[in-house]
């Protein structure tokens, strides 16, 4: 075996087996990241690694692929259902997408909820580069609590605002601070942003928060609501329900959502399944990250 040969063998073992990064690589056997690169790509053409593809992944692919086909999205990562900690483990693979696109000093977007707070947890503590986080609601500071604590290369940018009012009125002023105007026109400038997306159930976070009641769930439930996303409450089809309460409701309005770039949302579980359609269905998100229950059973919703 010749040296380059042995390089290759050493860089493939570092990469696929010991899961180093390029970078890593490139320190430790001290050549440049181009140069390990290379060295990948040629062991692959030249069969030193080789790879078998499982069948369960396959079937993972189809259903992406599917998925993708039924709503117009550009990209679906579906993962191995988790019966005790779903939110989680679709926290840690919506990290690991995002990570994998982040590029120095970015901007991304983030909304409301328990899953996108835990990928916020595992997306900080993971990137190696800085970026900057910018809330499209108020009252995101609640679910940052974790977050907060182990930032170290991310700057936020938060709504200084509840994310529902006691009036009406007092919104519509809110919303003139400038303040609020500022992080609103920093919104614009990311290059994702992670929302998650509520059912309506008595497990919900906005209940179980406190910031609604289950009495305002019941009314929203005979409005036709099927789940929110921002907080703001859609039918089956995605369109807005009538209610008060978005007139008290500090937050990014659905239709600018529409506008935004990469929008990735996160959200898995059967009580979730009408909500995760009507989102797709309004036309919300360019990507979604689930689990695979809960993409057959959005794949076996008819039209």
């Amino acid at each position: 075996m010749n040296y380059e040969e042995n390089l290759m063998v050493k860089i493939a073992w570092y990469y696929y087996m010991e899961n180093m990064t390029q970078q890593k690589i490139s320190d430790k056997l001290s050549i440049s990241r181009i140069r390990v690169i290379k060295l990948l790509e040629k062991a692959r053409q030249s069969g030193i690694v080789q790879f078998k593809i499982r069948a369960d992944g396959t079937r993972h692919i189809a259903v992406e692929n599917d998925l993708i086909s039924k709503y117009g999205l550009n990209d679906v990562l579906v993962v191995p259902s988790e019966t005790e900690n779903t939110n989680e483990t679709i926290a840690k693979a919506a990290a690991m997408y995002v990570s994998d696109r982040v590029t120095p000093n970015c901007f991304i977007n983030i909304g409301y909820g328990d899953t996108v707070s835990r990928t916020l947890n595992n997306l900080v503590s993971s990137t190696e580069v800085n970026i900057n986080l910018v809330s499209l609601t108020g009252g995101v500071s609640f679910y940052l609590t974790n977050t907060s604590s182990n930032i170290h290369n991310a700057n936020l940018f938060l709504l200084p605002s509840p994310l529902i009012t006691s009036s009406e009125e007092m919104a519509a002023a809110m919303k003139q601070e400038n303040s609020l105007k500022e992080i609103y026109d920093m919104t614009q400038l990311a290059a994702m942003t992670i929302v998650g997306i509520g059912g309506i159930n008595d497990t919900a976070t906005v209940i179980s928060s406190g910031i609604l009641s289950k009495n305002d769930f019941l009314l929203l439930g005979l409005q036709g609501a099927v789940g929110d996303l921002l907080s703001q409450f859609i039918d089956k089809d995605g369109n807005k329900v009538d209610n008060d309460l978005h007139n008290r409701l500090i937050s990014t309005p659905l239709d600018s959502l529409r506008d935004f770039q990469n929008v990735i949302g996160v959200a898995a579980g059967d009580e979730k399944i009408s909500a995760i359609n009507a989102v797709l269905k309004g036309g919300y998100l360019n990507i979604l990250i689930t689990d695979e229950n809960t993409a057959n059973k959005l794949l076996e919703i008819e039209d």
